[in-house]
């Protein structure tokens, strides 16, 4: 069984894009299939994902061809994200490779509605990803390729709007249990760190860095001193009641991982919107988190610090050392979300546009040999 692959990356963090070789997923909905898929078919995610094919900071993207969406006309393709840890919900940065990919492929075995694509009124390509957290809206600038019609064009920023961004809590403080405290919190004299929670389409818990004791910020932090404290911040937010709330959607009920910022994480413009996100198993991302920054933007929204319509920049760590790599966000426009029940909660949220750009690094064809007992064995 060969599987192959294209690979990419957005501001340095990597998506490995599945086009061929797994079996059909079975389900008549995305979030079947992704069921399906986490079931029956994990091994194939554990081989693409794990050493000795891939490590232990690798992304990855399966097409599906056909959801619900598709057939109804309300989506062009469907994708399944995955990491370390299992899927995802939503990726930014998978998603900005996507759309240079699918507008790029003509392919109609691996994009049937690859033909059907239209322009919108930037002369953008328009496509329509539906994720597992709803229809992600993309815009893809093109150029003009020799006999090919048009391509991607890689000095533009592709970009996308997401489901609907909100804040679920503000200003939690999270009591850190004591065998779990780190060194820079023990030396605060601290027992606990105060956390704002968005989402994005995955849900993020926020923390500034001189909240979790590093006075020098996250530049004067070690990654292992980050990767400590943020595991323990995560562990203790999830067992926090009502803390993580959708509106809809149980299933998406679930802290992906947790950003640090290098200023407040409510006001991105007084750090240049610097931060460190660990996801997952604690996987550290390398490009700005294009979820974490439509989380951050409804949470600066929320707070007074960004208008509808106004663009703030973000970093990584990574991404700082090349200006061209930061990503964009802006609330575009405001929404509101009602939960449906009996009591009646609503939401206020945002629609974020985010932008940056991704790159291809190469192909793949991968197999595993008859008797490789070590097809996905893990990661050191």
């Amino acid at each position: 069984q060969t599987i192959k692959t294209i690979d990419m990356h957005t501001s340095g963090e990597p998506t490995r894009i599945v086009i061929s070789g797994c079996p059909e997923l079975k389900g008549r909905t995305l979030l079947e299939k992704r069921a399906f898929a986490r079931e029956k078919m994990d091994h194939l995610r554990k081989r693409l994902m794990m050493e000795p094919r891939g490590h232990a900071e690798m992304y990855g993207a399966l097409l599906v061809r056909h959801t619900e969406l598709t057939e109804n006309g309300e989506a062009d393709i469907g994708v399944l994200f995955m990491h370390n840890e299992g899927y995802s919900t939503m990726c930014g940065h998978a998603t900005i490779a996507l759309g240079r990919f699918l507008v790029d492929t003509h392919d109609e075995r691996i994009f049937p509605q690859r033909g059907q694509l239209i322009k919108d009124e930037r002369g953008d390509v328009e496509l329509r990803l539906h994720a597992p957290c709803g229809v992600v809206r993309l815009g893809v600038p093109v150029m003009a390729a020799e006999g090919r019609g048009l391509r991607s064009d890689p000095t533009c920023r592709v970009r996308f709007v997401s489901v609907p961004s909100f804040v679920s809590a503000r200003d939690v403080l999270v009591e850190i249990p004591e065998e779990a405290r780190w060194t820079a919190l023990r030396a605060a004299g601290r027992t606990g760190v105060r956390v704002d929670v968005a989402y994005g389409g995955a849900f993020y818990a926020f923390v500034s860095a001189a909240e979790l004791g590093f006075t020098n910020g996250l530049r004067g932090t070690t990654v292992r001193e980050l990767d400590a404290a943020t595991a323990a911040v995560k562990r203790a937010v999830a067992a926090l009641p009502g803390v993580v709330a959708h509106p809809s959607e149980r299933a998406l009920e679930y802290l992906y991982g947790v950003i640090v910022t290098e200023g407040p994480a409510d006001d991105p413009a007084t750090d240049g919107g610097l931060s460190a996100c660990f996801f997952a198993d604690q996987q550290l991302d390398r490009s700005p988190t294009g979820s974490g920054v439509s989380a951050r933007v409804a949470l600066a929204v929320a707070a007074g610090k960004l208008s509808v319509g106004e663009p703030a920049e973000f970093h990584s760590l990574v991404s700082m050392a090349d200006a061209g790599s930061a990503f964009t966000g802006a609330a575009v426009e405001t929404a509101v979300m009602a939960d449906g029940g009996d009591g009646g909660r609503q939401w206020d949220a945002v629609r974020v546009e985010v932008s940056g750009r991704a790159f291809y690094t190469g192909a793949h064809a991968f197999v595993a040999e008859t008797g490789d007992g070590l097809a996905g064995a893990g990661v050191i």
